[in-house]
């Protein structure tokens, strides 16, 4: 990044002897692969015989073939060291074929350029059969180190190792485009074909917009596959399991209740602003670890974890699409929508009556409300509608999202360092736990960090962020579905009956549908497009894919929010 802003604000000194250097002075503009790459034969061949007594040696014989062979020699030693590097050594299978493999490499390029600097013409037997060699050998390699991204998917991402892998793939296809000119029979042509390929790459590579989208997309490559994997367990597909989402998410809105009425605890303590920020943080947090560990769920968790799945189909998908392929992602749609809706009305199913039955027990125990009046009317003013809902709604969803990322992330990179096996194999583990609870504690770790991770970030988020925010002059707050509605709920079991009858507490039940759908949606759409990067996926027949979503929900609408009556 700093030798590209500096590239930008202070160009290179002319007063150099690298090629290189010079090349990118010379052609300095993002439009230069361009014309060149029109410019016809009869002006090559121009260009070449002003250029022939450069290209000659005094006994007219070409010498550009050793410069050019010399540059394959180079680029054959960076595949090599980058394919026997560890990182890459030991994720690409047997380390003897492995070594072969790059090995061979190295010693075929060799003799290659050998036969060139010996005067060899590119029609010679031997030249032939060692450029079918190394040819050969190239692809070996390179699909070698694209083997590795199947390691990467199981036993996680690195950004270092993802990016090692392109530059090995970059370098075989310079390889491979080195060799065609050095065999054409038009050299010229193929000479040409040469600087307009480094012209095109050396303008991405002095571009900062350029770094900036290739390590977005190896980030998000980082933490997308993990989420697509959780995610799969948020899509209903039958009635069973919608079923099943229902009870999950009506436990989720059980703890929720809890959690409203802890809020009004931490609230009427009267702490300084970060630590009124962190108990409410602590408490969320806590809350969501309760109802992950029950194997309950909040419903507006489920989007962000839900989208890189949906990223999957539409890569499997391909970029012709069939029929059958556009209905199945209509009906994978439905799921996803249908699982959505379960988990939100399962929440508020429960958070609603359960809020106003422990309500109903204070009045009968203590002969007043859980929390005063005052505070009822507060939060009718805070969550009406007419205020700045929409915007806080819309903030959460971002930090909704976020946590898919931190947890994405914590997944990879507990996955990555093997850490579920060192906590197997921990001596200490072993002699306290012994060896089969030590292998039963790695695995609950394994199969619950990224759960862990999302509800303790999601928590302490929804409780920091806004009195981070407000140090910097930002007014901002969360407007959680979920938890809204359980403090309407409570204010409502405050105001008893005659709430009904003020407009601020329907203003407040209007906001309920909105703050729900801009939660999720933000969230969803935030994660897709980032798994969509990750993927490289680029959405085709985008209006087929729309009409037939549009045509489904005219002629079915019920699909989107229960399952079908055959489903079992």
């Amino acid at each position: 990044m700093s030798e590209r802003v500096r590239a930008r604000l202070l160009p290179a000194s002319p007063d150099t002897d690298d090629l290189g250097t010079l090349f990118g002075l010379l052609f300095d503009l993002r439009e230069d692969h361009a014309w060149l790459s029109s410019l016809d034969d009869e002006t090559l061949h121009w260009l070449g015989d002003v250029l022939a007594q450069a290209w000659h040696e005094p006994d007219n014989a070409p010498h550009w073939r050793e410069p050019v062979a010399r540059a394959l020699d180079l680029l054959a030693g960076q595949i090599v060291s980058t394919g026997l590097s560890p990182a890459l050594r030991v994720r690409l299978g047997e380390a003897s074929d492995v070594s072969r493999c790059f090995n061979q490499l190295g010693r075929a390029t060799q003799d290659f350029a050998e036969l060139i600097e010996a005067g060899h013409a590119n029609g010679d037997t031997l030249v032939l059969q060692q450029a079918q060699c190394l040819r050969a050998l190239i692809d070996a390699c390179e699909q070698r180190a694209l083997s590795v991204h199947e390691h990467l998917q199981v036993y996680g991402i690195s950004v270092d190792v993802v990016f090692q892998i392109d530059q090995l793939s970059a370098r075989c296809r310079r390889m491979t485009l080195l060799l065609d000119w050095l065999l054409s029979p038009t050299p010229h042509r193929q000479g040409h074909t040469v600087v307009a390929t480094l012209l095109s790459e050396g303008a991405q590579r002095r571009s900062i917009r350029a770094l900036f989208t290739q390590h977005y997309a190896l980030l998000a490559r980082q933490v997308a596959e993990r989420s697509a994997e959780t995610g799969e367990h948020y899509i209903t597909r039958d009635r069973a399991a919608y079923m099943d989402m229902l009870r999950r998410a009506a436990g989720g809105g059980l703890v929720i209740v809890g959690t409203t009425f802890m809020k009004f605890v931490a609230m009427a303590m009267g702490l300084s602003a970060f630590w009124a920020g962190f108990a409410a943080g602590a408490n969320y947090a806590i809350s969501f670890v309760i109802i992950h560990l029950l194997h309950w769920t909040v419903a507006t968790k489920q989007p962000a974890m839900t989208a890189p799945a949906l990223a999957a189909r539409l890569d499997a998908m391909g970029r012709r699409q069939s029929d059958e392929q556009i209905e199945a992602f209509v009906d994978e749609v439905a799921h996803l929508l249908r699982s959505q809706m379960a988990g939100i009305v399962g929440n508020l199913a429960v958070v609603i009556p359960g809020v106003l039955l422990v309500q109903g027990l204070a009045w009968l125990l203590t002969g007043g409300p859980a929390i005063g009046a005052a505070k009822a009317q507060h939060v009718l003013h805070d969550l009406t509608l007419l205020g700045p809902t929409v915007l806080f709604a819309t903030f959460t969803g971002v930090l909704l999202f976020s946590s898919s990322l931190i947890a994405g992330w914590v997944e990879n990179w507990f996955v990555w360092h093997r850490l579920d096996s060192a906590l197997q194999w921990h001596p200490k583990a072993r002699a306290w736990l012994g060896p089969a609870r030590a292998e039963r504690w790695a695995r609950w770790w394994r199969d619950n960090i990224s759960g862990l991770a999302a509800n303790v970030s999601l928590g302490l988020m929804l409780g920091i962020v806004p009195v981070l925010a407000a140090f910097f002059g930002l007014p901002l707050e969360v407007r959680h579905v979920t938890l809204s509605t359980g403090q309407i709920a409570a204010a409502l079991g405050t105001l008893g009956l005659q709430a009904f009858h003020t407009p601020a507490f329907w203003w407040c039940v209007a906001a309920i549908p909105l703050t729900g759908l801009l939660n999720v949606s933000v969230s969803f759409v935030l994660a897709l497009r980032v798994a969509l990067r990750s993927r490289g996926v680029k959405v085709h027949e985008r209006g087929r894919l729309l009409r037939a979503l549009r045509r489904r929900l005219v002629r079915h609408p019920g699909q989107f929010f229960l399952p079908p009556a055959s489903s079992s």
